[in-house]
Protein backbone atom coordinates (compact mmCIF):
# COMPACT_ATOMS: atom_id res chain seq x y z
CA UNK A 1 0.00 0.00 0.00
CA UNK A 2 1.32 3.70 -1.29
CA UNK A 3 1.88 5.83 2.07
CA UNK A 4 0.35 9.03 0.75
CA UNK A 5 1.71 11.56 3.82
CA UNK A 6 4.53 13.13 4.14
CA UNK A 7 7.04 11.79 6.58
CA UNK A 8 9.25 13.84 8.61
CA UNK A 9 12.26 12.30 8.15
CA UNK A 10 13.31 8.40 6.42
CA UNK A 11 11.35 5.67 7.55
CA UNK A 12 13.39 2.89 9.48
CA UNK A 13 14.16 -0.05 6.68
CA UNK A 14 14.95 -3.64 7.52
CA UNK A 15 18.69 -3.27 7.41
CA UNK A 16 18.67 -0.68 9.77
CA UNK A 17 21.14 1.48 7.98
CA UNK A 18 19.74 4.18 8.68
CA UNK A 19 18.26 3.78 12.49
CA UNK A 20 16.57 7.35 13.06
CA UNK A 21 16.63 6.92 17.07
CA UNK A 22 17.74 10.80 17.52
CA UNK A 23 15.26 12.01 15.06
CA UNK A 24 12.09 10.03 16.35
CA UNK A 25 13.05 11.32 20.10
CA UNK A 26 13.43 15.18 18.58
CA UNK A 27 9.67 14.49 16.67
CA UNK A 28 8.08 12.90 19.57
CA UNK A 29 9.42 15.71 21.50
CA UNK A 30 7.93 17.96 20.09
CA UNK A 31 4.87 16.77 19.51
CA UNK A 32 4.47 16.02 23.88
CA UNK A 33 4.61 12.39 23.19
CA UNK A 34 8.25 11.60 24.41
CA UNK A 35 7.04 10.12 28.02
CA UNK A 36 5.57 7.35 25.87
CA UNK A 37 8.42 5.64 25.34
CA UNK A 38 10.31 5.96 28.52
CA UNK A 39 9.91 3.01 30.68
CA UNK A 40 6.94 3.02 33.69
CA UNK A 41 5.46 6.14 31.76
CA UNK A 42 2.00 7.40 32.78
CA UNK A 43 0.76 8.62 29.50
CA UNK A 44 -2.19 8.47 28.35
CA UNK A 45 -3.83 6.22 26.41
CA UNK A 46 -4.59 8.71 23.38
CA UNK A 47 -0.86 9.92 23.81
CA UNK A 48 0.37 6.28 23.38
CA UNK A 49 -2.22 6.07 20.25
CA UNK A 50 -0.54 8.97 18.49
CA UNK A 51 3.03 7.86 19.55
CA UNK A 52 2.50 4.21 17.95
CA UNK A 53 1.11 6.19 15.01
CA UNK A 54 3.81 8.31 14.51
CA UNK A 55 6.66 5.64 15.14
CA UNK A 56 4.53 3.30 12.92
CA UNK A 57 4.17 5.69 9.94
CA UNK A 58 8.24 5.69 10.08
CA UNK A 59 8.34 2.29 9.86
CA UNK A 60 9.29 -0.03 6.75
CA UNK A 61 6.81 -1.93 5.48
CA UNK A 62 8.36 -5.26 6.30
CA UNK A 63 8.87 -3.76 10.05
CA UNK A 64 5.57 -2.65 10.22
CA UNK A 65 4.22 -6.43 9.86
CA UNK A 66 6.71 -7.62 12.75
CA UNK A 67 5.72 -5.25 15.01
CA UNK A 68 1.86 -4.93 14.35
CA UNK A 69 0.89 -6.98 17.62
CA UNK A 70 2.33 -4.28 19.60
CA UNK A 71 0.06 -1.45 21.36
CA UNK A 72 2.92 0.07 23.61
CA UNK A 73 5.19 3.09 22.18
CA UNK A 74 7.75 1.63 24.94
CA UNK A 75 7.63 -1.67 24.18
CA UNK A 76 8.25 -0.79 20.03
CA UNK A 77 10.41 1.32 21.20
CA UNK A 78 12.39 -1.30 23.21
CA UNK A 79 12.25 -3.79 20.36
CA UNK A 80 14.15 -1.45 17.48
CA UNK A 81 16.66 -0.86 19.82
CA UNK A 82 17.32 -4.23 20.80
CA UNK A 83 17.48 -4.83 17.19
CA UNK A 84 19.16 -2.16 16.09
CA UNK A 85 21.49 -1.53 19.00
CA UNK A 86 23.93 -3.51 17.84
CA UNK A 87 24.69 -1.40 14.65
CA UNK A 88 27.06 0.64 16.56
CA UNK A 89 29.45 -1.76 16.75
CA UNK A 90 29.57 -1.87 13.13
CA UNK A 91 28.91 1.90 12.18
CA UNK A 92 31.52 2.76 15.05
CA UNK A 93 34.87 1.63 13.31
CA UNK A 94 33.74 2.61 10.14
CA UNK A 95 33.29 6.29 11.45
CA UNK A 96 36.14 6.14 12.62
CA UNK A 97 37.34 5.55 9.61
CA UNK A 98 35.99 7.93 7.86
CA UNK A 99 36.73 10.37 10.43
CA UNK A 100 40.72 9.47 10.47
CA UNK A 101 40.86 9.97 6.32
CA UNK A 102 38.54 12.81 6.16
CA UNK A 103 40.47 15.50 4.01
CA UNK A 104 39.53 18.88 2.17
CA UNK A 105 41.53 18.48 -0.40
CA UNK A 106 39.70 15.15 -1.42
CA UNK A 107 36.43 17.17 -2.15
CA UNK A 108 35.66 19.80 -5.40
CA UNK A 109 33.57 22.00 -3.33
CA UNK A 110 33.28 22.91 -0.02
CA UNK A 111 29.84 21.77 0.65
CA UNK A 112 30.64 18.49 -0.47
CA UNK A 113 33.22 18.27 2.14
CA UNK A 114 30.82 19.75 4.70
CA UNK A 115 28.54 17.32 4.31
CA UNK A 116 30.95 14.35 4.81
CA UNK A 117 31.65 16.02 7.62
CA UNK A 118 28.17 16.27 9.39
CA UNK A 119 27.18 12.67 7.88
CA UNK A 120 30.42 11.15 10.05
CA UNK A 121 29.71 13.47 13.23
CA UNK A 122 25.93 12.25 13.59
CA UNK A 123 27.26 8.78 12.65
CA UNK A 124 30.02 8.99 16.06
CA UNK A 125 27.21 10.91 18.32
CA UNK A 126 24.84 8.17 17.45
CA UNK A 127 27.24 5.42 18.57
CA UNK A 128 27.82 7.90 21.66
CA UNK A 129 30.86 9.39 20.60
CA UNK A 130 30.06 13.32 20.02
CA UNK A 131 32.59 15.29 18.50
CA UNK A 132 33.81 18.78 19.82
CA UNK A 133 34.65 21.94 17.59
CA UNK A 134 38.02 21.95 19.03
CA UNK A 135 38.69 18.15 17.62
CA UNK A 136 36.68 19.04 14.54
CA UNK A 137 39.24 22.06 13.30
CA UNK A 138 42.53 20.29 14.29
CA UNK A 139 41.33 17.48 11.74
CA UNK A 140 40.58 20.15 9.12
CA UNK A 141 43.76 21.95 9.68
CA UNK A 142 45.90 18.75 10.33
CA UNK A 143 44.91 16.87 7.32
CA UNK A 144 45.67 20.09 4.67
CA UNK A 145 47.76 18.75 2.21
CA UNK A 146 51.67 19.39 1.99
CA UNK A 147 51.77 22.13 -0.69
CA UNK A 148 49.37 24.12 1.48
CA UNK A 149 51.28 24.07 4.58
CA UNK A 150 51.58 27.91 4.50
CA UNK A 151 47.72 28.47 3.84
CA UNK A 152 46.75 25.84 6.68
CA UNK A 153 49.12 27.82 8.91
CA UNK A 154 47.32 31.22 8.14
CA UNK A 155 44.18 29.27 9.15
CA UNK A 156 45.67 28.31 12.09
CA UNK A 157 46.88 32.17 13.36
CA UNK A 158 43.14 33.32 12.68
CA UNK A 159 42.44 31.37 16.08
CA UNK A 160 38.76 29.53 15.04
CA UNK A 161 37.11 28.56 17.85
CA UNK A 162 34.01 26.93 15.76
CA UNK A 163 33.87 25.04 13.32
CA UNK A 164 31.66 27.09 11.40
CA UNK A 165 33.73 30.01 11.60
CA UNK A 166 36.43 27.69 9.34
CA UNK A 167 33.65 26.44 6.87
CA UNK A 168 32.13 29.83 6.71
CA UNK A 169 35.96 31.68 5.54
CA UNK A 170 36.04 28.08 3.07
CA UNK A 171 32.55 29.09 1.48
CA UNK A 172 33.84 32.41 0.98
CA UNK A 173 37.16 32.23 -0.38
CA UNK A 174 35.79 28.77 -2.49
CA UNK A 175 33.24 31.88 -3.94
CA UNK A 176 36.00 34.81 -4.81
CA UNK A 177 37.96 31.94 -5.87
CA UNK A 178 35.07 30.95 -8.52
CA UNK A 179 35.08 34.47 -9.65
CA UNK A 180 38.57 35.13 -9.76
CA UNK A 181 38.48 31.90 -12.18
CA UNK A 182 35.60 33.51 -14.23
CA UNK A 183 37.37 36.82 -14.88
CA UNK A 184 40.49 35.09 -15.79
CA UNK A 185 38.75 32.91 -18.34
CA UNK A 186 36.39 35.89 -19.20
CA UNK A 187 39.78 37.94 -20.00
CA UNK A 188 42.68 35.59 -20.41
CA UNK A 189 46.38 37.89 -20.19
CA UNK A 190 47.32 38.78 -23.38
CA UNK A 191 44.52 39.38 -24.92
CA UNK A 192 43.62 43.29 -24.49
CA UNK A 193 45.85 45.25 -27.03
CA UNK A 194 47.98 47.40 -25.87
CA UNK A 195 47.58 51.37 -25.70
Amino acid sequence: MLNLSKLEFVALGISGNNYWVLDAEIHLDAKGLDDTIKEENEASSQDKAKAMIFLHHHLDEGLKSEYLTLKDPFQLWTSLKELYDHLKATVLPRAHREWMHLRLQDYKIISEYNFVVYRTIFKLKLCGEPMNDKDILENILFTFHASNMVLQQQYREKGFKKYSELISCFLVAEQHNIILMKNHEACSTGSAPFS
